[in-house]
């Protein structure tokens, strides 16, 4: 039996008069993909956990509209934005975090032209909050001698200079973090990024995908950690290419975290 997430939206919130102290944003591979569902579920627990006053929007959620941007059709785009920016207005949202460094990064630098000013937050920084204010309390052992290797999201990483908090999570799990030779600012992309998950690779002599993979598997890794929906599908790719996957877990670090 497992536990019973609780997971209130912001029409409820709504109702009662009051608000919540962040909306958590799911995005649409939180929503709909099987493997980003765990990583959603992972990350209402911690919020559980600490008791974190928190709100989905629930079907009132659509796509950011970051896929359409990078695919070049701003029109669709701009009316994905405006339908959420009514929605998040209408709320008075004030505070949003999300597991998805696209959903971050869209929300965060494109909204704000649009009228959508919030302070944008991602996952990996919202639990090193819950860990640093005292809210939530790892034991540690789950990962104790474990050696993870995490790879930088390059929207989270290169795109907005987040380096530190995932690793300063992880830390926290008592694991030994083991570097890629390429990590943070030369952190080498999954392959996923910009759209390219939805389409087919250009010609060449191997997926980057399978590249990223090889620098992960040099470190000799338990687990190889990521912090984006997109990464954690790409990354596991890789490891099914190498047949690793009974020796070598891809999780996100909510899952880490949670477990712990």
């Amino acid at each position: 039996m497992s536990e019973q997430l609780k997971v209130p939206t912001m029409a409820e919130y709504m109702a009662e008069g009051k608000q919540p102290e962040i909306l958590f944003w799911v995005g649409s591979a939180g929503s709909y993909d099987d493997r980003a569902k765990k990583i959603t579920k992972a990350f209402v627990k911690i919020l559980n956990k600490a008791n974190v006053d928190f709100a989905v929007l629930g079907t009132e959620e659509s796509n950011t509209g970051d896929l359409a941007k990078r695919a070049g059709n701003e029109f669709l785009f701009q009316m994905q934005a405006m339908m959420n920016i009514e929605v998040l207005n209408a709320y008075e949202v004030k505070r949003i975090v999300t597991c998805d460094p696209h959903s971050y990064n869209c929300i965060k630098n494109e909204y704000p032209s649009l009228g959508g000013n919030y302070d944008v937050v991602h996952h990996t920084q919202y639990i090193k909050e819950l860990i640093s204010s005292g809210r939530l309390t790892l034991e540690g052992k789950t990962y104790k001698g474990k050696r993870i290797t995490f790879h930088d999201p390059c929207y989270l990483g290169r795109a907005n200079s987040e380096y530190d908090a995932p690793r300063d999570v992880l830390k926290k799990t008592n694991a030994s973090l083991v570097e890629m030779k390429r990590h943070k600012s030369t952190a080498l992309c999954c392959g996923a990024g910009g759209a390219q998950m939805f389409k087919e690779p250009e010609k060449g002599d191997m997926d980057i995908n399978i590249l990223r993979t090889q620098d992960a598997l040099e470190t000799k890794p338990d687990i190889i950690a990521t912090g984006c929906p997109y990464c954690n599908t790409m990354m596991s790719d890789g490891i099914k290419f190498n047949e690793k996957e009974d020796r070598i877990k891809v999780l996100d670090i909510a899952e880490l975290i949670a477990n712990s």
